[in-house]
């Protein structure tokens, strides 16, 4: 994450008033005003495969790419696509299957996928240039914690290890469709149940892990955090891969870049330290939640989500620091 700041100081500042959030905030999306009642939502992400199977690929990135337009409290309308594949790989039908499976996921979130582009590349990549809309008065951001929010996550954590053991052979055919079937999920109910109860801030969890993102959004909101290790929902066989060293470099990085602003309670092992920054794909959304209105989004999340845990919540503190018991 030092590295992406280093990058990010170089973008120029945005005096347009009506980009409402730019890249500055480190929020999921852009969000531009068209009109009073009215703002776009724009997003792009793509990635090399994290299973093997390309059709399940497709899904993963389209849902990846969609989940940042539900972040920020907003409606997807439309998609374009990112394909990236070798040249010698398009007569073997790869590259039908990725976008197949993209357009399953773009139809299963309501909306059309009117074009993209696609390059030559020795490494296969999928995403999605997605565009939504969301009111101006109801962006949700990293911006709006408060004190005594609480904190909930609506999947589990543990796609990255999946995906790595996927790479070497050693994750077992029920693991791998457990993490798949949860990261095809769309976050579309999330998003829903957040703006109808208000909900201010909130992220989705992808590449900096479960505390990455937690952290970026103390530190926007000025704010510490308590979390509870044990509530942390993990995905079916995520602990076991953890432990067994199946860690990408990426959730290695996290670990040693959130060195500064977590406090690791005496019982927290090394296995559980590294699911909670495990660099994931597709995760759930991370909200932080009044606490007179948590009984009421807990509820209405239930059987709508992949999960419904309160995982912690937000104090007055240091900006970033979490303390993790």
């Amino acid at each position: 994450m030092a590295e992406l700041t280093q990058v990010l100081r170089h973008v120029l500042p945005v005096e347009d008033p009506n980009a409402l959030v730019d890249a500055s905030t480190g929020d999921d999306a852009a969000v531009y005003r068209l009109a009073p009642d009215r703002a776009l939502i724009v997003t792009t992400d793509f990635f090399t495969p994290v299973v093997d199977d390309p059709f399940d690929f497709g899904r993963i990135a389209a849902a990846n790419a969609l989940s940042d337009v539900y972040a920020m409290g907003g409606r997807p309308l439309f998609a374009l696509n990112l394909l990236a594949l070798p040249r010698k790989l398009l007569g073997e039908g790869l590259a039908a299957e990725i976008v197949r499976g993209g357009g399953e996921v773009c139809r299963e979130a309501g909306i059309a996928v009117l074009g993209g582009h696609s390059i030559d590349d020795p490494e296969p990549k999928f995403g999605l240039v997605a565009v939504g809309e969301v009111h101006p008065d109801r962006v949700t951001t990293l911006l709006g914690a408060l004190p005594g929010d609480r904190l909930i996550l609506t999947k589990a954590i543990g796609t990255g290890v999946i995906s790595t053991a996927i790479k070497a052979g050693a994750a077992d055919p029920e693991v791998i469709a457990a993490a798949v079937q949860s990261m095809v999920t769309l976050n579309r109910p999330a998003a829903e149940v957040m703006t109808a109860h208000g909900v201010r801030a909130a992220t989705d969890v992808t590449g900096f892990g479960l505390l990455g993102h937690l952290r970026s959004l103390l530190r926007a909101s000025g704010l510490a955090a308590e979390l509870d290790a044990r509530t942390v929902p993990l995905l079916p066989g995520a602990a076991e891969l953890g432990r067994a060293g199946h860690i990408a470099g990426g959730t290695r990085r996290n670990l040693a870049d959130l060195a500064g602003d977590v406090r690791w309670g005496d019982g927290i092992d090394e296995a559980t330290r590294i699911l909670l920054v495990d660099a994931q794909t597709s995760g759930g959304i991370l909200m932080a939640v009044p606490e007179e209105r948590a009984d009421a989004v807990l509820g209405e999340l239930e059987g709508r989500v992949p999960t419904t845990a309160p995982i912690g919540r937000v104090i007055d503190g240091r900006p970033g620091a979490i303390a993790v018991a």
